[in-house]
């Protein structure tokens, strides 16, 4: 946005009370912070989040929620995630046709306190390997740049104290951090595996105990008002309209964050204890050298989640021994040494491949391949650490597909088999560039024993 359009509260933003706009940027400051957002995140105010404020709370901050600037770098994050329109059938690029109007009104109704968010559109898509729905809550397009931008300013304070143990919806952490510590563990003789599942937590999160967690960082009213309000948005469900009492909606920009500030508690309350876990929003394990130390660590969960008004799934939370059985987490299954996809991961996968494999698939092969390519490599970049027979069976699996496709274009009938793999054999996939996963794993090997 250019420096004309971004002055609509310059007068404000230089009152002596308030942080100057001209400030030292993020870039300035130090490296651990690089990730935040340098038009509300300045030198002056990474300062006081590394020194601490007085009384451990931070006051005055909506004034930097509703920044002009603030609010259209938020848009453009929108923008990028891409995403349905909510209630309002208003797309992102619709918003963007009136892009500095829309973002002056925000900023204008949040600075004076009149901005009410709009029902949220509730959608029930399938989980994966699974005849069960889960609910996706859609916000509108305003909604999420406002979300957006209050993220950006929240996210620093709470993330300043957030427990190591913690990986889901963080910056520079990931799936892939969280399943290397399980490995790291494994290997280390943590072999008692707490397998734990907490029920419906997005959807049973109680508001007020969440808030006074929101509170001991936050005492804004304007701010802590905004959170509540999105908290208790209306659902649009099929024509029925109602208003939540627990839980913050899957699909909103500002849940990730309110559940690893709820759950953050339970992980200083294992790290303490000196017991390993390993949490990815609500997925966790335990990890202990004994079962004793298994059962008095899932006791303690126990009793913590009771008090914090959520419920351990009791059929899906169990202590594992590896030597005898294994435990689902993050998309993989563990078992012994090994690592392999998880069923329902798999299924997602090969549901994926049939759809751009149907024997009616009137493309050329070349254009088949193509569409598959960028399906194949993102899987492997994610479950390249699974046993090596695990890429064959599959490279074997996909490469029957197509035998399928080109067995029915010769007018032949059923999977491909038997001569098929005379007249298409493997070499001829892989002359039509192909992904190969088992070729792919052993040039990962190669380059990992370099």
């Amino acid at each position: 946005m250019q420096e004309g359009r971004c002055g609509m509260n310059r007068n404000r933003e230089q009152k002596p009370t308030r942080v100057p706009f001209a400030a030292k940027q993020v870039g300035e400051a130090s490296s651990r912070w690089d990730w935040v957002e340098p038009c509300v995140w300045t030198d002056r105010m990474l300062t006081a989040l590394e020194t601490g404020v007085k009384g451990g709370q931070w006051f005055s901050l909506i004034d930097k929620v509703d920044r002009d600037r603030n609010l259209y770098q938020a848009f453009r994050r929108v923008a990028a995630n891409g995403g349905a329109a909510g209630v309002d059938h208003v797309s992102c690029e619709r918003f963007a046709e009136r892009l500095i109007p829309n973002l002056r009104k925000l900023s204008q109704q949040l600075r004076e306190g009149n901005y009410q968010p709009q029902a949220i559109r509730r959608q029930w898509i399938p989980k994966p390997g699974s005849r069960e729905l889960r609910p996706l809550g859609i916000p509108t397009a305003r909604d999420r740049v406002v979300q957006t931008a209050l993220r950006q300013v929240l996210e620093p304070i709470f993330e300043r104290d957030f427990a190591e143990q913690s990986y889901g919806f963080r910056p520079g952490r990931g799936c892939k951090d969280a399943l290397q510590r399980v490995d790291t563990l494994l290997e280390s003789g943590y072999t008692y595996v707490v397998d734990a599942d907490l029920k419906s937590y997005f959807d049973t999160i109680p508001h007020d105990k969440l808030m006074n967690r929101v509170r001991e960082k936050i005492s804004d009213g304007q701010v802590l008002t905004l959170i509540e309000m999105f908290l208790r948005q209306q659902i649009l469900d099929d024509l029925a309209e109602w208003t939540p009492d627990r839980g913050s909606p899957q699909g909103a920009v500002i849940s990730p964050l309110l559940s690893n500030i709820y759950l953050d508690p339970l992980d200083h309350l294992m790290a303490g204890a000196g017991i390993e876990m390993v949490r990815y929003a609500d997925d966790f394990v335990i990890l202990c050298r004994t079962r004793e130390d298994a059962e008095r660590a899932l006791e303690m969960v126990r009793q913590w989640t009771a008090e914090a008004g959520l419920t351990l799934h009791p059929d899906k939370t169990h202590i594992v021994d590896m030597a005898e059985g294994s435990f689902d987490f993050l998309g993989y299954t563990f078992q012994g040494r090994y690592r392999f996809p998880r069923k329902k991961s798999l299924q997602k996968f090969k549901d994926s491949i049939r759809q751009k494999t149907r024997r009616t698939n009137g493309h050329s092969l070349q254009c088949i391949i193509a569409q598959l390519n960028p399906t194949l490599r993102g899987w492997f970049n994610y479950f390249q650490h699974c046993q090596p027979s695990t890429y064959t069976i599959l490279d074997q699996w996909v490469r029957m597909r197509l035998r399928s496709i080109l067995r029915k274009r010769r007018k032949g009938k059923g999977r491909g088999r038997g001569h098929d793999h005379l007249r298409w054999p493997n070499a001829y996939f892989a002359e039509q560039g192909l992904f190969s996963l088992k070729q792919s794993h052993v040039l990962a090997s190669q380059s990992s024993q370099r």
